[in-house]
């Protein structure tokens, strides 16, 4: 290769990794390099670092939280009111909904704290302390060849630091790795277990545009919902309790109604899950064909399935409107990143890389630690394609399709000899019954026969569970009728049955060896753990070559600054206000109003429809002091912050650092961002709080909840 054309690779690679001509990344909060720092000063950032992070003072990154499992919130006022999406909420609506008082579809308002509704078991996290912990964990693994033994080192560290930390129900410490396992950090959270709701709009505007509007721009949604974090009287985390009193927080954010403009500066705090921006092109392969597609075709036969009866009767609606979200998503989330990553020719641009790369380490100097790297992933990938793809295809329409199956683990794992009456009635209350709540049996039915068909199809013999021998040697292929024998013959539909079990151990014995759906359910796992068992140790092989991959990038390009995958910890995220061209002749807006809501509603469709007084509400333009100086309100907004999946309810702020809105989604042409950063594409998607706001004054008139915010107009 001439030099000519290795240097223009190189630039290429670096392009590929370093923020050189685009503002990408999800930076650390608490490690903002001068390069970062310049950059936001240049968009137009004014605070200075300290009221962004401050070790030993209060500043702006103590007011975002982690709400629940897998979203961000933010602290918008002193009596720890918290805002979030309508979407990250929507599971707690439907825990505390029923037929009688359905908060999904009529929206939820409490008009003073005794109203607010404590939701069992969801949890509200900020974050207390970030340690650099390298030191002290690195220098003791290094000498460690095995990659599974390495890891293996390496956590037993890390788990001793954090208990050393002290580790309890209200306080959450665990060691992270970053770049690949090349670095490690120490984090610390307080938990807040008493968290309750106290608004929420209804899901025609929550959900306004539904699975079609999902991913897409432009959009009209008004994806907000609000709770309140309780502490006890020391104003320390606690469980519930009717004693409990509004959490003061260290911090809250300030809300901004005046708006924005093209090019205005943007930023985002939050905790985005996971991305893998350094994958190979075997790795891209693989998530392509292995992953997404597998999961793309089960899910959809499985979402028809539940959609059909969600619409026949609001109390499956009401049941599965959580499950169905959850799975949705993700789907289409699959289904734009494989059309994405296609393109956007991701993979023949890493290949580029990869090979100005392999120059880089056929260097004398470098080979001996490095030469090996793009075989070994190369290899590796391609070695667990085949498998890989079957687990999605049998972890997809069994462990995530058949919820029977999850049932059956529920109950075998509760079981232990010599249980006492409390311990059964506590298994019954803590463990079944929950699960009771959201799950229609007949539902389930239709669905154990569709997927037991799919993955019939689909999956080689040498593959299935060693089940259907059994079960196509007595049925023929009918697994509708296969599925009507196991529902009418299984004990898990009977809660008397289930507490017999768990009192003798004889009869738990024979379930497990009689029962069709404890067989299915041993039958399917066995299967699982052995195909995941045999491609384990070469899985170790791929984390090895990404974190020797990650090491010589940093060596390559000594004087660069990169940023991590995405890992679920806190992230900064600075960019612009600004549109985009998502196809030839084409320009999106930055921002979408009112007007927009009129052009899509239609009565007869379940994604856009609304109820009466809301429409009255936009026809009657009643916008006060939200609307901007054309008299319009401003509902969602665009933004090249660089997000992902967990971003949900993360607050966008101004160059003043002052709330202008939630991000909710990214944009269906750049799907693809969770493995390369496209910077003319992709685009987050944000509720502007005025749309919030009015939706609380106007449609709630809920007026207490404006008194508590700080408002800047």
């Amino acid at each position: 290769m001439n030099r000519k054309k290795l240097a223009g690779m190189v630039l290429l690679l670096i392009a590929g990794f370093i923020k050189t001509y685009a503002d990408e990344g999800m930076w650390i909060i608490n490690e903002l390099n001068a390069q970062s720092l310049a950059r936001m000063k240049e968009l137009g950032f004014t605070p200075d670092y300290k009221f962004l992070y401050d070790k030993e003072n209060a500043s702006l990154s103590n007011a975002v939280v982690i709400f629940g499992g897998g979203c961000t919130g933010i602290t918008v006022s002193d009596e720890g009111l918290i805002f979030t999406n309508h979407h990250c909420g929507y599971g707690s609506l439907q825990a505390l909904s029923s037929v009688e008082h359905d908060y999904l579809k009529n929206g939820f308002i409490s008009q003073q704290g005794a109203e607010e509704l404590p939701v069992e078991g969801l949890s509200v996290r900020y974050l207390k302390e970030t340690v650099d912990v390298t030191d002290s964990i690195v220098p003791q693994i290094s000498h460690i060849t095995d990659e599974y033994e390495r890891i293996v080192a390496a956590d037993s560290i890390g788990n001793a630091l954090a208990t050393a930390y002290g580790k309890s129900r209200f306080t959450e410490a665990y060691v992270t790795p970053f770049y690949a396992m090349n670095k490690f950090y120490l984090i610390v959270y307080n938990v807040y277990r008493d968290v309750r709701l106290v608004f929420a709009p209804p899901s025609s505007l929550g959900k306004f545009g539904g699975d079609t509007d999902n991913w897409m721009w432009p959009r009209h949604t008004c994806d907000f919902s609000v709770f309140r974090v309780y502490a006890d009287t020391d104003n320390q985390p606690a469980d519930y309790s009717a004693d409990n009193r509004p959490y003061k927080p260290l911090f809250y954010a300030e809300v901004s109604l005046k708006g924005y403009q093209n090019k205005d500066y943007a930023m985002t705090i939050g905790f985005p899950g996971s991305t893998d921006r350094y994958l190979s092109t075997w790795g891209v392969s693989q998530r392509i064909k292995s992953a997404n597609e597998p999961r793309i075709e089960v899910r959809g036969v499985k979402q028809e399935i539940w959609k059909k009866a969600m619409q026949a009767d609001d109390a499956v609606r009401i049941k599965y409107a959580s499950k169905y979200a959850g799975s949705s998503n993700y789907w289409k989330n699959s289904i734009g990143m494989n059309r994405g990553l296609a393109n956007l020719h991701v993979i023949d641009r890493k290949r580029e890389n990869e090979a100005a790369f392999a120059e880089y380490a056929q260097k004398a100097d470098n080979q001996q630690a490095y030469g090996e790297i793009l075989k070994i992933l190369q290899d590796s990938y391609e070695a667990t394609d085949e498998p890989r793809k079957y687990i999605t295809y049998l972890s997809e329409a069994f462990s995530g399709g058949t919820e029977i199956i999850r049932l059956a683990r529920i109950f075998s794992q509760s079981y232990k000899k010599n249980l006492s009456t409390v311990d059964i009635e506590e298994i019954m209350r803590d463990r079944i019954r929950p699960f009771f709540k959201d799950y229609d049996p007949s539902l389930d039915r239709e669905t154990l026969a569709a997927m037991m068909r799919i993955v019939k199809e689909k999956v080689p013999q040498q593959y299935l569970p060693d089940i259907y021998a059994s079960i196509d040697k007595k049925y023929k292929g009918d697994y509708e009728r296969y599925a009507a024998d196991l529902y009418a013959q299984t004990a898990l539909l009977s809660e008397a049955k289930m507490i017999e079990i768990l009192k003798d151990g004889k009869k738990h014995e024979k379930f497990e060896k009689k029962d069709p759906a404890a067989l299915l359910t041993s039958s399917v796992i066995a299967n699982l753990m052995k195909l995941a068992g045999s491609i384990n140790n070469i899985g170790y092989e791929v984390q090895k070559g990404k974190r020797l991959y990650i090491e010589a990038l940093g060596k390559m390009f000594p004087d660069s600054v990169f940023y991590p995958d995405a890992n679920s910890t806190m992230r900064l995220s600075y960019g612009s206000i600004g549109g985009y061209q998502p196809y030839d002749a084409a320009w999106y807006n930055f921002y979408t109003t009112d007007k927009g809501i009129l052009q899509k509603e239609d009565s007869t469709s379940y994604e856009f429809w609304l109820q009466p007084e809301i429409l009255d509400l936009v026809h009657r333009r009643d916008f006060g002091k939200y609307a901007n100086e054309k008299g319009e309100l401003q509902l969602c907004f665009l933004s090249n912050n660089d997000i992902t999946g967990g971003n949900s309810g993360s607050p966008v702020f101004n160059k003043n650092g002052h709330l202008i809105g939630l991000a909710f989604d990214g944009n269906w042409e750049a799907m693809s961002g969770d493995i390369a950063f496209e910077p003319e594409l992709q685009r987050s998607i944000s509720v502007d709080i005025r749309y919030v706001l009015w939706m609380i004054e106007k449609w709630g008139r809920c007026q207490r909840i404006i008194d508590e915010l700080k408002i800047s107009k």
